[in-house]
């Protein structure tokens, strides 16, 4: 269950939300979001994939906030550290509100909007309001980088749970009170390396005591 849980955060983490994308979107064109910012940048262009419909979520909208949102960071010339520090959240957060996976607080609202002032106030309002589908099109498995943190953690799985179990008990991480970080170290040859934390509460399963059941199903 660690395996499945904790692999989903990070495909949500990774993904852009080009996956929210209906199959067929128009080419990219001029949009004027501010006065300063009259057009998305083409690496932000959205593509064709094929996407999961959901009735409460009008996929091009997310989708045309998030190339919005992308085009003003980008316009900023702020990485995501850089954006993280000054709204005082892990730059994998960071990284979620950006790409609608994640629901903005009007606290973090005020800062985005002194970080990233070509973010106009309707996609702020809209952040704040819309609850995000917090899913993954399963193409981005397709992806290399994303693959390849994916296949590690499956390889990993059951050396996780293992460890897991032993230090903490009978139970799982949660992906919900839960942090997630993304940084690089310095090895010993001099090489860049990846480094990536997970930081979740620990969740015990329980024993289903019938005294403490306050919802039991009737009987006849």
């Amino acid at each position: 269950m660690f395996c499945t849980t904790a692999a989903r955060c990070l495909t949500t983490s990774f993904s852009h939300a080009r996956y929210f994308a209906r199959a067929a979107i128009a080419p990219a064109v001029p949009a004027r979001f501010d006065d300063s910012v009259t057009s998305i940048p083409t690496s932000f262009s959205p593509v064709s994939v094929n996407s999961r419909q959901y009735a409460t979520i009008n996929a091009t909208n997310v989708a045309d906030r998030v190339h919005r949102c992308l085009a003003a960071k980008e316009s900023s010339g702020l990485t995501y550290d850089e954006i993280a520090s000054k709204l005082g959240i892990t730059n994998a957060y960071c990284a979620q509100l950006l790409l609608g996976q994640a629901k903005l607080t009007p606290q973090t609202a005020a800062k985005l909007a002194a970080v990233l002032p070509h973010i106009s106030d309707t996609d702020l309002q809209a952040m704040q309001n819309d609850y995000p589908m917090r899913t993954f099109d399963s193409e981005i498995l397709k992806e290399p980088n994303v693959y390849r943190t994916y296949e590690a953690i499956t390889h990993y799985g059951e050396a996780i749970k293992e460890l897991i179990n032993e230090q903490c008990g009978d139970g799982i991480m949660s992906a919900i009170d839960f942090y997630l970080d993304v940084g690089t170290t310095t090895g010993n040859q001099g090489e860049k390396r990846v480094v990536i934390t997970f930081n979740g509460k620990f969740l015990p399963h329980i024993e289903q005591r019938s005294e403490d059941n306050g919802a039991k199903s009737p009987r006849d």
